[in-house]
This record gives structure tokens, C-alpha cells and sequence, in this order.
């Protein structure tokens, strides 16, 4: 799995790569003003909606900030199906890899759906700093509101349901400090609208918890998403909308359809002559693996990446 995210996402990925993707948003929100800029904005929105004047808005700034995040020091990130744990080599964060099948030691075995959740801790930003580098493995509980940031890498779309992508989503708000990134790479070599509608449902069923999109941009293989908790409570209403179904990915909607196909097909029972023909034919096959993804990307002929504002919501 190393070798696979070192030699081949990187390398068939145009612009930075999904890593560096990550860690550029970081820094950008929490060291180089995006944060503040994200909460001036919801104030005024704010103060829209309810009438106040602008004078009683300026003269708070930011007063939702909370000051463990305003006085910064190390971002504490969870990348929950780490493997490699690729986010250690970073001295501006405090990771913590969690993983099922960890590939190497410095990644905590994790089942992260079914990670227990306790209260949140409440000490100083040291001592949490503290109380993470003393976490033992494997880990079955953690403390809400612990991180800055929550990265899903390539996870998602392995769940087989998207009801298990929208309990993985629910966990990671409750992780999240207020103000929080939840980051969200998922594969996708379609051209870039290929898949527009989809992705505007991710959108409305992550942010139905609680969450507001901050980033988004298209690469040839995949799509970046970063969210940020605006909402201390979940706010889900699962009675008038089923938002768990909104995180769907074009695999949900194909196995159901094959499985009938194949049960309507008889079973060919190979004969021994026919076995000894087949791992025969194996023998010849080239020793050098076939790159798929040399040509062209489908999303652009233009090179880097597509990056929009508010790109992917269309007229209804």
C-alpha cells in the first residue's frame, strides 16, 4: 500500500499531491487567516439573518474562536486508515494514524466504526498534546473534540455501504474540535462533472451533520474535499431526509445488478486438460505490469487541477 500511494497516486497525480494537498489546506486555515476569515463570514451572515447592526457585529470579531485554536501550537490530526502514516514527517502536526490492519508500527490499530467515544477532555492544549503521545494500542475509546483535523483518505469508498461512509463522517464530528477540518480524497478517474450530482449529495449529506464545505477540487483520479465543523451538535434530521443513502457511490448501485446477472448463469465446469491450459497460459503473461493510467487524464487537457469556489452545484 506504501508503494502504491508513494509511486503511483503521486506520480499519476497532477499538481501537488493528495498529502501535500492536505497539509497546504491546513496551513491555510488554521496558520494564514483562513479560519478567521470562515468565522468573520458566518458572523455577518449571521447578523443578516437576524438584523443586527453592523457596528454590534465589528465590535466582536471572531468571538467564536476558541482560544485553543486561536494560540495554535501543534495541529493534532487524525488520518483514520492511515497504513503508513504518510502526515508523521510533518513537524507542524501532532499526528495520530489509526488503522485496521496497520502496515507499520507507528499506526494504532483502529476499528474506527466502532471506536467508543467518551467526554471531552478538558485541559490545556499541552496536556493534551501529552495525553495523545501516551495513547496505548490497540485504541477502543477516544475523547470528543480532541483533533483539529480528521483525514479520510482513499477510505470512504472502501465501506460497502453508505450508511458505514455517513457513521464514519458522524464519528469525525464528534472528534473535531468546533472549527475543525474533516478532509475527504476519494478516487475518481471520470471526466470532472462525470460524477457532479454525486458529489453535490456528499456535500449536502456531510454538512447535514454539522459541517460547512471549505475546499473542493478535482484532480484526474480524485476528488478533495474539506469540510469545517461550524456546529457543536449533530444536526441530522434523518426523519424528513435519509442522509446516510446521500453518500452513495456508483459501486452500490452495480453489485446487486451483477449478482442477479451471474445467478442466471449456469456454471461452467472446467475439465483437468482445461485447468492445465489456463495455468499455462498465466506462465506467458509479461513480467512488467500494464500502466493503465499513461494516456492523457479524461478530466482536462489543460494541465493542474480544477479548482472552483463553489464549483459542482448545479441549476436545478
Amino acid at each position: 500500500m506504501k508503494n502504491l500511494a508513494d509511486n503511483h497516486w503521486t506520480k499519476n497525480c497532477e499538481g501537488e499531491g493528495r498529502i501535500e494537498w492536505c497539509r497546504s489546506v491546513c496551513q491555510e486555515y488554521f496558520l494564514h487567516g483562513g479560519m478567521k476569515r470562515m468565522v468573520e463570514k458566518d458572523e455577518k451572515s449571521a447578523a443578516l439573518t437576524t438584523s443586527l447592526t453592523t457596528d454590534s457585529v465589528s465590535a466582536h470579531p471572531y468571538s467564536t474562536v476558541p482560544s485553543s485554536i486561536s494560540n495554535l501550537g501543534k495541529m493534532r490530526l487524525l488520518d483514520v486508515g492511515s497504513c503508513f502514516n504518510p502526515f508523521l514527517k510533518f513537524d507542524e502536526f501532532l499526528t495520530v494514524g489509526i488503522d485496521i490492519v496497520p502496515a507499520v508500527e507507528s499506526v494504532y490499530k483502529c476499528d474506527f466504526l466502532n471506536l467508543q467515544l467518551q467526554q471531552p477532555l478538558q485541559l490545556a492544549s499541552d496536556a493534551i498534546e501529552a495525553f495523545l503521545r501516551q495513547l496505548h494500542n490497540p485504541i477502543d475509546t477516544l475523547p470528543a473534540q480532541l483533533f483539529h483535523v480528521v483525514v479520510f483518505s482513499l477510505l470512504l469508498s472502501y465501506f460497502p455501504s453508505p450508511y458505514q461512509r455517513w457513521i464514519c463522517c458522524k464519528k469525525a464530528h464528534e472528534l473535531l474540535e468546533l472549527h475543525g477540518l474533516l478532509l475527504i480524497i476519494t478516487p475518481d478517474s471520470s471526466h470532472q462533472n462525470r460524477h457532479a450530482l454525486m458529489m453535490r449529495s456528499w456535500r449536502v449529506a456531510v454538512e447535514s451533520l454539522g459541517f460547512k464545505r471549505y475546499k473542493y477540487v478535482k484532480y484526474s483520479h480524485m476528488h478533495l474535499i474539506a469540510f469545517r465543523k461550524v456546529s457543536l451538535a449533530t444536526t441530522s434530521d434523518l426523519v424528513s431526509r435519509n442522509y446516510p443513502e446521500m453518500l452513495y457511490i456508483p459501486q452500490d448501485f452495480h453489485s446487486n445488478e451483477e449478482e442477479e446477472e451471474c445467478a442466471d448463469v449456469p456454471v461452467q465446469v472446467r475439465s483437468e486438460f482445461e485447468d492445465d491450459q489456463m495455468a499455462w497460459g498465466f506462465t506467458e503473461l509479461p513480467d512488467t505490469p500494464y500502466d493503465s493510467d499513461s494516456g492523457e487524464s479524461q478530466s482536462s487537457s489543460v494541465p493542474g487541477f480544477h479548482e472552483q469556489e463553489d464549483p459542482i452545484l448545479l441549476h436545478s
